[in-house]
């Protein structure tokens, strides 16, 4: 019998006996691997969540209860089951939907994130909010163990225990964010399963919480252990907080969610319950591997086999990080939980001693850089765009304010696909511009990352370098001693012109050189320093063309664009110049390559705007192209 088919809203989910949940479950899951198949998307995570989903829906009403899951990724089971079980094959796509929570997606999804750790914080003004206006709805964050070692969470978590409202807190512990968890609250939420007072409790089970009288008393022999637990002098870290805790128990065994979640609910006061989970759940490759099933890519479900991936900036990044630590032993690199993603896996067992995960903590990787820069250490932080916006203050107070020597090694700027508007990394070249001693580049290609990041390492002071997400061709040579110098703040000419310059940055440079192909009144200039600007060159520019374009990745507020608008202004040039970029707009998921000519700065774009700025004609344009 086929469950799923009937199943499109929760209140068809609750017409199920709790004896038919386990296999609707599988079902659930089974679906969420045909799903990802198909077009890729967060498939271990989901598969890890698929009995708490099932167990929340039953239980609770997600049109009215908000269920506030952390990051979001682990949602596929609860997108099935509120609505959106027929577009889920759109799931990442154009004009599909998100690979996260939404709110503007559906009712039923309480918090628009993508980011980790804020799901506690949100979760206590939904319930202050309830409170105050006297409803009775339930909020339950769903938080796992990697996202709760985010300073956000904590701290949430601390005012929590201070006002005392009655919630639910869900620990999904799966040992596992992205990469593998680190620190010591892992370790020691790892030591609570191996504690005899434990064991007695898992056996005692529900048994031993026969009732909620027993819950509220702690009166049977599993809550004796439990209070033991929970005394001070036991330092558990919730109770510290002034948070009931109830837990560890098995996250994949409906009954026991069932019956924990609807006893606690009847508690006072917070209260939170610890799930164990195992990432990948119900499919062994996953369970197996996580990490690289964490975010999969399209496969066969009957014969899977992670795609090969190409070489890629991350890898060129890792590569070139392996050189910089063999050459100077003051080299260390530091990453806010993203080991794989940055390419470093190999430079982490290369030179782990000088390789740091602080988790998903990035203002502790920032500052932890500044730390080590002051007592004359050479550290990188290997950081994406949108996940360096949460140590910005960081970057302004403990690195630029005493210009320590500190480089940000910048992955995923510009655009970044599936992941949508939460993870775009379209805002670094604003955030950063504004800060003293801040100096920003760009690479064309893997050599010259080589060579900035060298001149950096040289100069010292606070440098960041960004590039984006995807393949770039491997460098020639990873001797660090042959990579070649690089002046600092001058400017590329990549085909000389006399009636307009298109001052292109990364990615657009390809675009630029293909609109100027076979017209010699073009111009083509790699911008590849934003902070500095290659002051000289555009100096002479300004004097010898008739038109400047600047075409960048990255939204056009206080971008490349901004930053030679304002040179401009301020040295009263009256050379026409356009800006392409970003909008001021919220940018979805999507294809990036068809999302930049969409939001106005691919080819056509730079071609209308030379017919725009008088410099060419659309038959010109034509004939240069053909």
């Amino acid at each position: 019998m086929s469950y799923l088919a009937n199943i499109n809203w929760p209140e068809d989910l609750k017409a199920l006996n709790k004896e038919e949940l386990p296999e609707f479950a599988q079902e659930l899951r089974s679906e969420i691997i045909r799903v990802c198949s198909l077009g890729g998307g967060h498939l271990a995570s989901s598969l890890g969540a698929v009995e708490l989903t099932v167990a929340l829906h039953y239980l609770f009403d997600s049109s009215k209860d908000r269920f506030v899951f952390d990051v979001g990724h682990q949602t596929y089971g609860h997108k099935i089951l509120t609505g959106r079980k027929d577009r889920m094959e759109s799931i990442r796509k154009p004009g599909g939907l998100t690979g996260f929570t939404t709110s503007s997606e559906s009712s039923h999804d309480a918090l628009t994130v993508g980011h980790a750790s804020t799901s506690i914080a949100a979760a206590l003004g939904m319930v202050l909010a309830r409170d105050a206006r006297k409803e009775s709805y339930e909020v339950i964050p769903i938080i796992g163990d990697g996202s709760l070692t985010g300073g956000m969470a904590l701290a949430a978590l601390n005012q929590i225990g201070q006002v005392k409202p009655r919630m639910t807190i869900i620990l999904n512990d799966n040992e596992m964010s992205i990469s593998e968890n680190v620190g010591g609250l892992k370790n020691y939420l790892r030591s609570m399963q191996v504690q005899p007072w434990f064991q007695r409790a898992e056996k005692s089970g529900k048994q031993a919480l026969g009732n909620f009288k027993m819950i509220a008393e702690l009166g049977s022999r599993a809550k004796h252990a439990a209070r033991h637990f929970l005394d001070p002098v036991s330092l558990n870290p919730f109770h510290a907080m002034g948070v009931r805790y109830v837990g560890p128990i098995d996250g994949h065994d409906i009954d026991q969610l069932l019956y924990y979640l609807d006893h606690i609910k009847q508690l006072d006061g917070p209260t939170l319950l610890h799930v164990i989970t195992k990432k990948g759940k119900g499919y062994e490759i996953a369970e197996a591997d996580p990490i690289v099933w964490h975010g999969a890519s399209k496969f066969n479900p009957q014969a899977p086999v992670a795609p090969a991936k190409g070489y890629t900036w991350a890898d060129a990044f890792g590569d070139a990080a392996i050189s910089m630590a063999n050459s100077d032993d003051r080299v260390w690199v530091i990453t806010p939980a993203m080991r794989i993603g940055s390419g470093l896996d190999q430079y982490s067992k290369v030179h782990p001693s000088r390789y740091i995960d602080v988790g998903i903590a990035e203002d502790v990787a920032v500052t932890t850089g500044a730390g080590l820069a002051l007592q004359n250490e050479k550290p990188i932080v290997a950081i994406y765009s949108t996940f360096l916006q949460r140590g910005f203050d960081q970057v302004i107070h403990d690195v630029c304010l005493e210009n320590l020597d500190v480089i940000f090694a910048i992955d995923r700027a510009g655009l970044v696909g599936g992941d949508g508007a939460t993870h775009q990394g379209i805002y670094d070249l604003s955030y950063l511009r504004a800060l003293p001693n801040m100096s920003i580049a760009m690479p064309k290609n893997a050599t010259e990352m080589q060579s900035m990041l060298k001149k950096a390492l040289e100069l010292g002071g606070p440098k960041a370098m960004r590039w984006p997400r995807g393949g770039v061709k491997q460098a020639e040579s990873a001797d660090m001693t042959t990579w070649a110098d690089i002046s600092w703040g001058t400017w590329e000419r990549l085909k000389t012109g006399t009636e307009a310059c298109i001052l292109a940055l990364g990615p657009t440079l390809d675009y630029a050189l293909e609109v100027a192909q076979g017209q010699p009144n073009i111009a083509v200039v790699n911008a590849r320093f934003v902070k500095p600007l290659d002051e000289k060159m555009l100096l002479e520019l300004a004097s010898s063309v008739k038109a400047l374009i600047t075409v960048e990745d990255h939204t056009i507020m206080g971008g490349l664009g901004s930053a030679v608008a304002e040179f401009l202004a301020d040295h009263q040039l009256k050379v026409p110049l356009k800006r392409l970029g970003i909008k001021d707009i919220v940018i979805p998921h999507g294809d990036p390559n068809a999302q930049h000519e969409e939001f106005g700065y691919g080819p056509e774009a730079i071609r209308a705007a030379l017919i725009e700025l008088g410099i060419s004609t659309p038959q010109v344009l034509a004939q240069a192209s053909d």
